[in-house]
């Protein structure tokens, strides 16, 4: 049935209930005060085209009433108190015979059996709810929070038609206030220090941490306190996921690393992205990876015209268009999926040319530390000249701004991949001197869950029952999120005038051993369970990675997390003839790269 028709049948239900309300009123009162039909049939008709244009006005009949709360009734008692007010008031200058007492008495039986139907309706659909649900299946729950979260989602619970796996045998809340009140139809049972307990007297299979805004500390109290006992913990979305439909309140998730890491939310400048991005053509390099597949999720958000997906991988770049498409089926931006290497000088500059954009994200790249050791040539081909490739590209076609995924490994670099990095900077920045493009580059640290993450492999060999190989049990990495990554890059091209180099601030550095402790407290197992052992730095690896933010950032963010370098810019011609002087075996190409590399950054 579609939405039109519901809202029809709904307005036609109130009417018959108002035109009722009239005819017992008329009825019940004409013993006591002098009523005409002429009065009747005149105020039942000024009541029905009144609440029609009011319920249209404060929207009673487009909310969907299986969700009825206090706003909908709200609504109602509004639309019918301005109809009763304006009612009244025709009467009085009209000059005609009414009486007060049945008006008023109208609208109060109007607005009781209206707001009762609602309600009623409400009570129905949890009760078939309720009834249709194989009790079988549901495991107990138990929700953490008596808050706003916890409301949603009890709300949602109740009211879905879905839902049959969850029953919700109390809350808990550390508000000692709130314990043996009722929320949403159910207790509050204690706090979160009585959970032990509390699921053991309640056979509870399942605790869902319903506090979107809990810190990292209070998750890993909150495992503790569950660590011994054959419980599955998760949590609802975050309201941010909600709102802008990513998931539903009830699509329950895994409590994940991130949340034990306290990465705080990204507070975005909306209105600057949005001027730059809406009705714009948008282009993503190595938009089928981990970063660009985000960038690309950031950008559709603010309703760009065109939306091109550049990649070599076939099969990301079908997934990601696919994943967008679906979606975002709601925004107008056409999605297009392009196949082509960057190191395809004239493919590149052919697609540049063709849809002409006004901003590129360039994420290709080659990332792997390790692998890039062995490949020197491959990385100098995909990160030198193919950056390369897509910043002259932009240049010579005026798109407006040209922003570079680069990395905090390109901060006097040890390895290859940080050296070619650091060089394709040089590139990027030493191109703005002249011309329309406005060409900036963001570095930042390791990302959680991409696909040369620790975190996948960890999980894995979690999986397989151990051990977690740790490369140094004193190794140490900056960590952030991958939507909180590329909501800084995308925030950055916002901010960006020309030349900079920007610096993500990444928090503080984590143990990679702390890091793989905290997934086995997750996994539900202990350090009994799942060994971790050392495998030895990899080649190219540094032990500690340096903290960009207090070596190379100005004094102050120019943003919440994001600083510009304090790096000196090179000219083009210079790098370019340094290119061009490369070595061809490996083991030179690669001392000659790093080289150069760190004399610019101590330029």
């Amino acid at each position: 049935m579609s939405r039109k028709v519901k809202i029809m049948i709904i307005l036609a239900i109130d009417s018959v209930l108002i035109t009722l309300a009239n005819l017992f009123s008329y009825i019940y009162m004409k013993p006591f005060v002098a009523i005409t039909t002429e009065v009747l049939v005149k105020a039942l008709v000024i009541q029905l085209v009144l609440y029609w244009i009011l319920g249209r006005v404060f929207k009673v009949f487009t909310r969907i009433n299986r969700y009825t709360s206090l706003k909908e009734l709200v609504a109602i008692f509004f639309a019918l108190l301005i109809s009763y007010i304006v009612e009244m008031g025709y009467f009085i200058f009209s000059g005609d015979v009414y009486s007060q007492r049945y008006i008023f008495f109208t609208y109060l039986l109007s607005m009781f059996v209206i707001s009762a139907s609602r309600v009623a309706w409400r009570i129905l659909i949890e009760y078939n709810n309720n009834k249709t649900k194989d009790k079988r299946k549901q495991k107990n729950t138990i929700i953490v929070g008596a808050g706003a979260g916890g409301g949603i989602l009890l709300n949602t619970l109740n009211t879905s038609m879905t839902n049959d796996q969850v029953n919700v045998v109390g809350i808990v809340d550390d508000a000692t206030d709130k314990v043996g009140t009722l929320f949403y139809g159910s207790k509050v049972i204690g706090t979160t220090e009585n959970l032990p307990e509390l699921i053991k007297e309640y056979n509870v299979e399942n605790v869902t941490i319903a506090i979107p805004s809990l810190k990292a500390e209070g998750f890993e109290r909150i495992l503790g306190l569950l660590e011994a006992l054959p419980v599955t913990v998760n949590s609802m979305p975050s309201i941010e996921q909600i709102v802008n439909g990513d998931v539903s309140v009830t699509k329950l998730r895994e409590v994940d690393v991130v949340d034990l890491l306290g990465r705080d939310e990204v507070k975005l400048d909306m209105e600057s992205i949005s001027s730059q991005l809406m009705d714009k053509t948008i282009l993503v390099t190595g938009a089928g990876g981990s970063i660009g597949s985000e960038i690309c999720r950031q950008v559709i958000r603010f309703n760009p015209r065109q939306l091109i997906l550049v990649g070599h991988g076939e099969n990301s770049i079908y997934l990601i268009e696919k994943e967008l498409k679906t979606n975002y089926k709601h925004k107008t931006t056409k999605v297009i999926p392009i196949i082509a290497d960057i190191q395809d000088r004239e493919r590149i500059f052919e697609l540049v040319k063709k849809y002409h954009p006004d901003i590129i994200y360039h994420a290709a790249a080659h990332k792997h530390v390790p692998l890039m050791e062995y490949n020197p040539s491959e990385a100098v081909k995909n990160n030198i000249y193919g950056t390369k490739n897509v910043a002259e590209a932009a240049k010579e076609h005026g798109v407006g701004s040209f922003v570079m995924i680069s990395t905090d490994k390109a901060n006097n670099p040890p390895n290859v991949m940080g050296a070619t990095k650091r060089i394709a900077e040089m590139i990027v920045t030493s191109l703005n001197e002249s011309g329309k493009t406005k060409f900036s580059a963001v570095r930042f640290g390791n990302v959680l869950g991409s696909r040369g993450s620790v975190v996948p492999l960890f999980k894995e060999q979690i999986e397989a029952g151990g051990p977690i190989t740790v490369t140094d049990m004193r190794m140490t990495r900056y960590f952030m999120t991958i939507p909180e990554a590329s909501r800084l890059v995308v925030q950055s091209g916002a901010l960006a005038s020309g030349g900079e180099i920007f610096i993500l601030d990444m928090g503080e550095p984590v143990k990679i051993s702390d890091l793989a402790k905290k997934m086995i407290k997750l996994s539900g197992y202990s350090e009994d369970d799942i060994k971790i052992i050392e495998s030895g730095i990899r080649p190219g690896e540094k032990l500690y990675e340096e903290l960009l933010v207090d070596k190379e950032k100005s004094p102050d963010q120019i943003y919440n997390k994001i600083f510009v370098g304090n790096i000196s810019g090179f000219d083009f011609a210079e790098v370019w003839q340094f290119i061009q002087m490369l070595p061809v075996d490996d083991q030179n190409l690669s001392k000659e790269l790093i080289k150069f590399a760190n004399e610019s950054s101590r330029c």
